[in-house]
Order: structure tokens, then sequence, then C-alpha cells
């Protein structure tokens, strides 16, 4: 396995594995790598240093009496207050941390109906389902169609998770 740090052309940066580099050009070539948190397929390495190994293994470092090296659920909130865990780096400018703050929104606030989206809006519309927030993956073809019935909806700044690298 080899990890890259990768960057899109809108700025943001994020690491990703690969089985090998060759595996990470023939993903390029078919422009399958997309950035994690904007869904550019524009992605480009960047200059990085080698992880070397040691000769020898390192020494385990001595542990404080008293102290645990079990990660408590209280130490990663301390360390990701915005609760944003999920993702490989955190957000590094403002408008990153407002996308995943929606996203998390979203997220919390209504049910993902996947790529039912279309079905199910429309059958909310017409009342044939219970009226709820829902978000979801809908084709550019069924969306206008659900905007020419009168179906309030509106895009999602962000790319559903299960297209996240």
């Amino acid at each position: 396995m080899i990890r890259y740090s990768l960057k899109c052309d809108n700025d943001h940066t994020f690491d990703s594995w690969f089985r090998s580099a060759a595996d990470y050009e023939q993903l390029q070539k078919q422009n399958l790598i997309s950035c994690t948190l904007c869904g550019s397929n524009h992605v480009t390495k960047l200059l990085m240093s080698p992880a070397v190994r040691r000769a020898r293994p390192a020494q385990p470092k001595p542990q404080a009496e008293g102290k645990s090296e079990t990660i408590t659920k209280s130490a990663v909130a301390q360390k990701h207050p915005n609760n944003l865990t999920g993702f490989l780096t955190a957000p590094t400018s403002q408008l990153e941390t407002a996308m995943a703050a929606l996203r998390k929104h979203v997220e919390e606030n209504s049910e993902y109906v996947g790529e039912n989206f279309a079905a199910e809006a429309r059958a909310i519309h017409e009342g044939a389902a219970p009226e709820r927030a829902i978000y979801g993956e809908a084709k550019a073809q069924d969306a206008r169609a659900l905007i020419e019935e009168g179906v309030p909806l509106a895009p999602l700044p962000f790319i559903p998770k299960r297209k996240v690298n």
C-alpha cells in the first residue's frame, strides 16, 4: 500500500491510499480519483517525502504511570470539537468547515433515500408517502422533471459518501 497526499483544483488537500503507484496512475488516467471535500476529479499528487523503515524496531516510549493508551470519545471530541471526525483531513478553511457542518446537519436531520430520491420526492409531494426531509441522488433529467412538476428540491453542494475516495 502507498499513501499519497493529493490536491484538487480547488486547493483542497487530502490523503488517499492505493495498492501501488501503478494503481494510482491507472485510476488517475480514468478520472476515478476525486476530492473528498468537493468531488472535483482534477486531482494531482503533492510533493512528499518517502516513508523509510528503520533497520531496527523503534523502542517503545515509556508510558507515564497511570496513563492509558486507550483513546476515549472525549479525547477525540476535544481534538475535533465540530465532531467532523469522519474526514481523512481536517477542514482547512472556513468554507470547508461550513460545508462539513452543512453535510452533518443534512445527515442528522433528514433521511438518505439514495438513488430513489426522485421517486420518493414525487411520492411525498403527491401525498403517497409521509412528509419528511429527505436527501439522495437523482439524474439531471429526473431533477428537471421534478422541478417542472412543482416538487421543491435543491442540489446539495457535496457528493454522496459512497462516491468519496
